[in-house]
């Protein structure tokens, strides 16, 4: 048994200050005394939080996903527990299905040995495109773009997690029909140039997520609602890049609102995190890292270079919103979106002791999983 003292704990509605909190390979308690004989484990009045949870992740210190290196993938992981970050989708990008398929087959074969490298663990992949609408490409490589193929996801459905698609694309959305009935994989808009009554339609057939909200989609307007405007009208999660770029800060509360526990933080980092500024590449393609800001050659915005855990602390510094919440939209929220949050996502007796501990501004000093230290300061 140990024993974290010291600590201001956030669970999923609150924060704790003053109590001890249990564990082994799992959440035991929280406790007003430290257990005769346990390890103890000093907070030094520091935050103690569960380990996040990031579903959209590209790359980190110079890899990509779409490397197809085991080398890589182990780097990224690496990478990012400093972060704090328990589990993670690796992302890949539309390129040739060649590179996708090989990515994927190497994330499934890493997947087992994640468990217990110090480093976050792989829940799966997170296929964006290349089931893609070439108006609202973004970043991504238009002569990649197919049509979805509901096949290729069962194939791949121990592994792919999340698949994001535009589902204008889909004719009278089979495909996103036949991979909700047949797996559980999570079936995302985005890339779409949808209007508000396809996107609509579209959540009542299997779409379940937005990929990156308001970023390549068709834009909330007061006559033309647009796929923003579905997925706030529906019941759907939602991501959102929070490094105050890619979104204004003034709309975080907004969406909390309106989404709740259905909005999850994420990163759409790039190879370029965690390193200086300058140019580096993402599927093939040529982008450049300055400041806050990654673009393609052209100007096209591309992902972030943000740290989760960054993330959680631009939406609580930016807005009125408690961080407990912002936390849960890190964790407890994206573990739900995945159908896993019996077993990880929250600070609660019986699931997995992913926790982190971080000082007071949310600086990660200690990322433990399953009852574990992968990193520390």
């Amino acid at each position: 048994m140990r024993a974290i003292i010291n600590g201001r704990i956030v669970l999923r509605d609150r924060i704790v200050d003053g109590a001890v909190l249990l564990y082994d390979e799992k959440i035991r308690g929280i406790s007003q005394t430290v257990p005769e004989g346990a390890e103890v484990i000093d907070a030094c009045g520091g935050y103690v939080a569960p380990g996040l949870i990031d579903l959209h992740i590209h790359g980190y210190l110079g890899k990509d996903v779409c490397d197809g290196d085991p080398e890589s993938i182990r780097t990224i992981a690496s990478g990012i527990v400093a972060n704090g970050v328990t589990g993670f989708l690796p992302t890949t990008m539309t390129v040739d299905m060649k590179v996708i398929r090989r990515a994927l087959e190497v994330c499934r074969d890493l997947k087992e040995e994640s468990k217990s490298w110090n480093g976050a663990a792989i829940l799966g992949c997170h296929a964006e495109g290349p089931f893609i609408n070439a108006k609202k490409k973004g970043a991504q490589d238009e002569k990649y773009i197919l049509k979805p193929d509901a096949a290729f996801v069962k194939e791949y459905a121990d592994i792919i997690k999340e698949i994001t698609l535009a589902p204008e694309t889909d004719d009278d959305f089979a495909a996103i029909r036949e991979i909700t009935a047949d797996t559980d994989v999570l079936v995302s808009m985005g890339h779409t140039d949808a209007d508000y009554d396809t996107a609509f339609r579209a959540t009542e057939n299997g779409v379940r997520h937005a990929t990156h909200l308001f970023n390549a989609m068709t834009a909330l307007a007061h006559r033309n609602p647009g796929v923003v405007g579905a997925a706030m009208n529906t019941d759907v999660s939602v991501e959102l890049i929070v490094d105050t770029f890619h979104v204004n800060p003034a709309l975080y509360p907004i969406v909390a609102a309106l989404k709740g526990d259905k909005l999850c933080f994420i990163t759409d980092c790039l190879p370029a995190g965690g390193l200086p500024e300058g140019q580096y590449t993402l599927g093939g393609q040529v982008f450049v890292s300055k400041g806050i800001e990654c673009r393609l050659l052209d100007g096209t915005i591309a992902g972030s270079i943000l740290r989760l855990n960054k993330g959680v602390w631009n939406v609580y510094t930016n807005s009125d919103l408690p961080l407990w919440y912002c936390v849960a939209c890190a964790s407890l929220h994206p573990a739900a979106a995945l159908g896993i949050d019996s077993a990880k996502g929250s600070i609660e007796v019986g699931k997995d002791a992913d926790i982190i501990i971080t000082d007071g501004e949310f600086n990660v000093k200690k990322t433990i999983m399953g009852g574990t230290v992968r990193y520390e300061a």
